[in-house]
């Protein structure tokens, strides 16, 4: 009987450390996923649906690296709408569909003076302001509208995650597949009035979602500084 009971003991136990270790890992991958994958937990939960109008955030003051060699900060912005996005030149996954939607609403809205777009790097040790002129140059980005942004590297990331509430992450290079990604970053488009207050989040691979952006831009646009 004593036997008996101490083998029921230690498969009880075995089977709490299963469970235990199940649960812990279901948490690793919900905060990976947090980090990596799109907005951070407090965007998540202060934007709800991430579409449409609302206020989720001042920008703070930053200070980064134009592909022109000028420097660009938050106030140069003061009194535009602008869109911003993170991307980096070697990505192969979203960036490039990132760009090409970018370059549309350029488009879009080319009679529209105080707008500016602004893609930031999250690779700024490769993309150089020489590597994002190349780049920018690719998708015939207006250099007078639409900006490319290069810096420390701890500044954007700090800028992505606390700022924007974004994931920006590097991927170490023991843990890089063969696709070649370096880093992983949401692909999310930012609204940002002309007092520098986010005020959406939009899918960039979603046609609607840049139809409604295209929307809150207008709606901006009219609204007084």
């Amino acid at each position: 009987m004593k036997s008996e009971s101490l083998s029921r003991y230690q498969l009880f136990r075995t089977f709490l450390i299963i469970v235990l270790i199940g649960l812990i890992g279901i948490t690793f991958w919900i905060w990976t996923k947090s980090r990596a994958g799109g907005l951070s937990f407090y965007a998540k939960t202060q934007v709800g649906a991430l579409e449409g109008l609302g206020f989720y955030g001042q920008v703070p003051d930053f200070s980064l690296l134009e592909r022109s060699g000028r420097t660009l900060d938050l106030a140069d912005l003061r009194g535009k709408v602008w869109i911003a996005n993170f991307i980096y030149t070697h990505c192969t996954d979203t960036c490039p569909l990132q760009s090409a939607r970018m370059a549309e609403l350029q488009e879009d809205l080319s009679g529209e003076k105080d707008v500016r777009l602004i893609s930031i790097t999250v690779d700024p040790e490769r993309d150089t302001p020489e590597v994002l002129s190349q780049y920018a140059e690719r998708y015939r980005a207006d250099p007078g509208r639409w900006f490319f942004l290069t810096g420390e590297k701890e500044a954007i990331y700090r800028l992505a995650q606390e700022g924007f509430h974004l994931s920006a992450v590097e991927i170490p290079p023991e843990e890089q597949d063969t696709t070649g990604a370096s880093h992983m970053h949401s692909s999310r488009f930012v609204l940002v009035d002309q007092q520098g207050q986010i005020r959406g989040y939009y899918h960039s691979t979603d046609p609607e979602a840049l139809r409604r952006l295209l929307r809150d831009v207008k709606t901006l646009l009219q609204e007084k500084t």
